[in-house]
């Protein structure tokens, strides 16, 4: 089993910044990717950006050029550094794992987090 234990969401007016963290906990072997998606109401859930096990990211066009993810691979954590925040940004932010476990040998999972809310305000 993964726990993914996100943090880091809130209230900023536009043009503001926030830092989303996201910590994955389980008898994990390999983390092959970690990502953020959001939601906004009534939308579906789209990706934010990904890294993955070598360090290759992708980013939502929307999002280049304003966001960055990285992550520590000894601490199995993701970040997302989002600067010049717009309204259109709000949504919840969720985390996504894709990793390969210790028990069952060599199993894949993946995971989603639990969200967290980031609201940009005009």
């Amino acid at each position: 089993q993964v726990q993914l234990v996100e943090s880091g969401g809130g209230l900023v007016q536009t043009g503001g910044s926030l830092r989303l963290s996201c910590a994955a906990f389980g008898n994990i072997i390999s983390i092959n990717e970690m990502g953020w998606y959001r939601q906004a109401p009534g939308k579906q859930r789209e990706l934010v950006a990904l890294i993955t096990n070598i360090g290759r990211t992708n980013y939502a066009d929307s999002v280049k050029g304003r966001f960055t993810i990285s992550r520590d691979t000894a601490k199995n954590t993701v970040y997302l550094q989002m600067n010049s925040l717009k309204p259109e940004d709000s949504a919840v932010y969720y985390c996504n794992t894709k990793v390969t476990m210790r028990v069952p040998p060599w199993s894949r999972r993946e995971d989603w987090g639990q969200g967290t809310q980031v609201t940009v305000s005009s």
